[in-house]
């Protein structure tokens, strides 16, 4: 196959270059490339930002949170885990889709790998997951992307997709839990992960030549990732409906907030509990419908409410924390 090179580690900028690979580079054979994220979880298409990922966790370790055009579930990325990006015609869906990812299958399977396509989404390797891949189709075009997890941090995998305990229900896709394993414990001849990729682009390749982008069009890319991927209303704003409880207790008592999200803002929010106060928090529900689900947007909107008169002595700060709790 004929490939490009993408050297960038920005999820975004990645995420925009595999949907400018489908939309507008046009070629009349598949093209594929190898391309790495920094530490990042990507959610699909159809999944909420909040039911799905542990929020809190990414906040503190700086791990980036961006959401690709592919349906499916969350994966978490680093820089020990390989992605790959296959683009072509389809003239026949149900033929042509299978045997793209066949031909990564096949080419681990070369390098040593006991690699098998299962039934659903992903490639294992003796029962484990190694690989989990994604499609989307553009008229006449088709992507199909997937990890290729190398040697990737197992237990930072784990804790990125371990939401906290107030999740309750949300609509969209919700990601399968898996079994999963390194492709380094099979690959002893690689010393890294860049032996691997050598070496993968190699028999993907073949005799094969590069495409190159233009820097117009590496500048585009640069333009969607900017106007689209990187901005709140897409990676939290596309969130479907979901329903979450928060519960903890404060000097003025227990307060329990049961509340709904909805494109990313506050769509209904009721609170109760054993608290005291000496105004009902009914003004504050009120409040808060239709703010955007961040820390600092429900802070603003406390500012001029009676926080303390709802909640005895609770600040706005303490509020917005206790509802952020995701």
């Amino acid at each position: 196959m004929k490939y490009l090179r993408n050297y960038s580690t920005d999820p975004h900028f990645n995420m925009a270059f595999d949907e400018f690979c489908l939309e507008q580079l046009k070629a009349d054979e598949p093209v594929f490339y190898l391309w790495q994220n920094r530490p990042s979880v990507i959610i699909g298409l159809n999944q909420s930002a909040y039911a799905e990922v542990n929020l809190p966790f990414l906040r503190e370790k700086g791990i980036v949170l961006a959401r690709r055009v592919t349906g499916g579930g969350a994966v978490y990325h680093d820089l020990q885990n390989l992605n790959y990006t296959i683009t072509g015609r389809i003239r026949d869906l149900e033929s042509d889709y299978p045997a793209y990812v066949e031909t990564m299958a096949r080419a681990l399977r070369v390098l040593g790998v006991p690699a098998e396509v299962s039934g659903r989404n992903d490639i294992l390797v003796e029962g484990r997951k190694c690989s989990g891949y994604a499609k989307r189709i553009s008229k006449d075009r088709l992507m199909i992307h997937g990890t290729l997890m190398f040697d990737v941090d197992l237990d930072t995998l784990t804790q990125v997709l371990a939401t906290p305990g107030s999740k309750l229900s949300a609509a969209g896709v919700s990601s399968v839990r898996s079994r999963v394993a390194n492709l380094k414990e099979y690959l002893p001849q690689f010393r890294d992960i860049q032996a691997f990729q050598a070496a993968l682009q190699a028999l993907l390749a073949g005799d094969d030549g590069e495409i190159r982008l233009t820097e117009a069009q590496v500048a585009q890319i640069e333009a969607d990732a900017a106007a689209k991927y990187r901005t709140w209303e897409w990676i939290y704003g596309h969130s479907p409906i979901a329903a979450f409880r928060v519960n903890r207790k404060f000097a003025c008592g227990s307060i329990e907030a049961a509340f709904s999200l909805k494109a990313g803002c506050i769509d209904g929010l009721r609170f109760s509990g054993d608290f005291l106060g000496n105004l009902p928090p009914d003004r504050i529900a009120t409040a808060l419908q239709g703010c955007r689900f961040t820390r600092d947007d429900i802070l603003e909107a406390l500012r001029n409410q009676p926080v303390r008169d709802c909640f005895d002595a609770m600040t706005p700060e303490e509020l917005a924390n206790f509802l952020c709790t995701n």
